[in-house]
């Protein structure tokens, strides 16, 4: 067997697609986010605004959240030193998940290393206390979700993006009688379009179902006080299982679930992803928790963070660029092919210093590649008039061209 051969075509498969991705190297700079430095192949600094972070707040330079890291890392060390049954579970995590708890309106959560670890633990273990679950899942669910699900072993039913009606015929084919899961988001983070949770938790109620909503790209961001979309329409109290993230508007680390104290129990005592997983660095649960607190609060960062958007939204439609608007904070651009999304990215990162990763396949479906900007308050109007100015030039004389994106 000749494994490097088949290394190297594998490889230079997604080399020929235009889909082989690389890391850029770069030093977040704290009081000046979004701005950063880059440090290029040949070892020279350059300066670049970062438009593709998942820190939608700025909340990662936040001075609370950093001075209670600070005080957690001086008091209690840099880990945890084992799993959560293993003396990794700390007053640090016990406060942080009762946090959580209140944001969600739940009796109790559980902390995971990350969203995607949280996602795909609890979905692979619901048909363990559930069997005969039958779970019913959003196409265009995240792949961590996807994972779960597929691992479980269970019957697995996979309904139109957002098709209610789709929903409820493989709803009713089903056995009235079987144990049932509904599987959604409500931020869908590629086209930024929303789940229509009342719509679902309906059906949910009709057929017997138990709903599961991923937030994770709404948490801090949506609600009176950060608690996702669920919150803001009201919505919290038909929702069995929230996941959610600490790692994009919290700005810190990590992922959970909320629900019932038993439900919480009962995926803590079976689901392997959380046994003997190392629990998260005291530091890392202060700062998350410092962050959920604050952002209960904060809604003068929340309003600032959807009027960014909007004016980013609105300045990038005034080019007559094809972006997608579902009204959410993302703001795709689709460009619809492999290579020339990432031209266009390296042409603004060089030309420019403006830092957007391409977003190609299987991230999203063939012909739909994109530029993804996440615009945060941290994103003032300097910022937005150079991205702008930036994206102007490129469309207009490059971008268009494909005989000049593709030499």
């Amino acid at each position: 067997m000749e494994y490097q051969a088949r290394i190297d075509a594998a490889l230079q498969r997604l080399h020929d697609e235009g889909r082989y991705r690389t890391f850029i190297d770069i030093e977040r700079h704290r009081g000046h986010f979004p701005h950063a430095t880059w440090r290029r192949a040949d070892g020279t600094d350059r300066p670049v605004t970062v438009w593709c972070g998942n820190d939608y707040l700025g909340m990662g330079q936040h001075p609370v959240v950093l001075a209670a890291m600070h005080e957690a890392l001086d008091a209690a060390g840099a880990g945890s030193g084992g799993t959560r049954n293993i003396s990794g579970t700390t007053v640090y995590h016990k406060a942080l998940e009762a946090e959580l708890a209140d944001l969600h309106g739940k009796e109790a959560a559980l902390l995971f290393t990350s969203a995607y670890i949280a996602n795909d633990a609890t979905l692979s273990t619901l048909p363990r206390i559930f069997p005969g679950l039958i779970i019913y899942s959003d196409a265009l669910n995240h792949a961590s979700m996807i994972e779960g699900i597929r691992r479980n072993g269970g019957q697995k039913r996979v309904f139109r993006h957002n098709d209610v009606a789709h929903l409820r015929a493989l709803l009713e084919a089903d056995d009235p009688e079987a144990p049932k899961l509904i599987a959604f988001e409500s931020v869908y983070s590629m086209d930024g379009d929303f789940g229509p949770i009342a719509a679902i938790c309906d059906l949910a109620e009709e057929f017997g179902a138990l709903t599961y909503i991923d937030e994770v790209h709404a948490v801090g961001m949506y609600g009176p006080r950060g608690g996702g979309v669920a919150e803001r329409d009201r919505l919290l109290h038909r929702i069995d299982i929230v996941n959610g993230t600490l790692a994009k508007a919290y700005g810190v680390m990590g992922g959970y679930i909320a629900s019932s104290a038993k439900m919480c129990d009962a995926i803590r005592s079976y689901a392997p992803g959380f046994i003997f997983t190392t629990s998260l660095p005291p530091a890392v649960a202060a700062g998350a928790a410092a962050s959920v607190r604050h952002l209960k609060t904060d809604t003068a960062l929340r309003a600032a963070h959807q009027t960014q958007a909007k004016i980013l939204k609105l300045r990038l439609k005034g080019l007559g660029l094809p972006i997608i608007d579902h009204g959410s904070h993302i703001v795709p651009v689709i460009v619809g092919d492999p290579v020339h999304t990432k031209k266009l990215s390296d042409m603004l990162l060089e030309g420019f210093g403006i830092y957007v990763q391409p977003i190609n396949y299987p991230t999203v479906p063939r012909g739909t590649e994109r530029l993804r900007f996440t615009p945060s308050p941290v994103h003032g109007p300097k910022e937005i008039d150079a991205l702008v100015s930036a994206m102007d030039q490129l469309w207009s004389h490059c971008a268009l061209n494909r005989a000049e994106l593709s030499a």
